[in-house]
């Protein structure tokens, strides 16, 4: 059974850092690729990065990038978000997906793309 398990979140001033953890478990084969998604109270799901465990390969949010960094660690089957300066509209419920399917720009952000979810961690940025 396919298993992703968040931690990491957590309550940050304007400017400071956090990092989130994922690890994945289950998986005969793959995931391709492991994603953050967040969603903000009323707001719809929106992709934040996401990372090709293959090649390294990385998508980014424009509104974090130069902030957050995704990583991998192919050999816990773990995917990290360093996220930097945040901001007050950061804040939101982060999830972890992972997917198998073929990704690329234009299209990785987009939530069906994902066949695995976490069950979320609750970011709060306070002004």
């Amino acid at each position: 059974q396919v298993q992703l398990v968040e931690s990491g979140g957590g309550s940050v001033q304007a400017g400071g850092s956090l990092r989130l953890s994922c690890a994945a478990s289950g998986y005969t084969s793959g995931p391709y690729w492991m994603a953050w998604f967040r969603q903000a109270p009323g707001k719809e799901r929106e992709g934040v990065a996401t990372i090709g465990t293959a090649f390294g390969t990385t998508y980014y949010a424009d509104s974090v990038k130069g902030r957050f960094t995704i990583s991998r660690d192919n050999a816990k089957d773990t995917v990290y978000l360093q996220m930097t300066s945040l901001k007050p509209e950061d804040t939101a419920v982060y999830y972890c997906a992972a997917s198998n399917s073929l990704l690329y720009e234009g299209i990785w952000s987009v939530p069906g793309r994902y066949s695995a979810w976490g069950q979320g961690t609750q970011v709060t940025v306070s002004s």
